[in-house]
C-alpha cells in the first residue's frame, strides 16, 4: 500500500483543480533510469490503464502498473515546501540506496 501525507494529497488535489480536464487520479510509476537505477514518475491521467492497481487514498486517486508494485509497496509520499524548491519526495522501504536528489533509487 501507498501512503500520502495530507501535504501530499492536498498538492494532488490542487493540481487536480488546475488541470483544464478533470483527471481520473494520479499514475505513480517506477521506471529503470535515474543516477540510482530506478526513477519515480508521476503525472495526472485522464483514466487508469487496465492492469493498474487502483487505490483511493482519502479522495485521491492513485493507479499503479503491475511492475511498479512491488517496488512501491509501503512507500510514503510526501510533499515539501523548502527554500531549495517544492516538491513531491518518496520514503521507500524497497529502496536499498537513493540518490541525493530524492528522484531515483536502487
Amino acid at each position: 500500500m501507498i501512503t500520502l501525507t495530507d501535504s501530499a494529497a492536498e498538492a494532488v488535489k490542487t493540481a487536480i483543480s488546475r488541470a483544464e480536464e478533470l483527471p481520473a487520479g494520479l499514475r505513480i510509476q517506477v521506471e529503470a533510469g535515474g543516477c540510482a537505477g530506478y526513477k519515480y514518475l508521476m503525472g495526472l491521467v485522464k483514466e487508469p490503464n487496465d492492469d493498474d492497481a487502483r487505490i483511493l487514498v482519502g479522495d485521491v486517486a492513485l493507479f499503479i502498473d503491475e511492475a511498479s508494485q512491488p517496488l512501491l509497496a509501503g512507500t510514503t509520499i510526501d510533499f515539501v515546501v523548502a527554500l531549495e524548491g517544492s516538491g513531491f519526495t518518496f520514503e521507500n522501504p524497497n529502496a536499498e540506496s537513493s540518490c541525493s536528489c530524492g528522484k531515483s533509487f536502487g
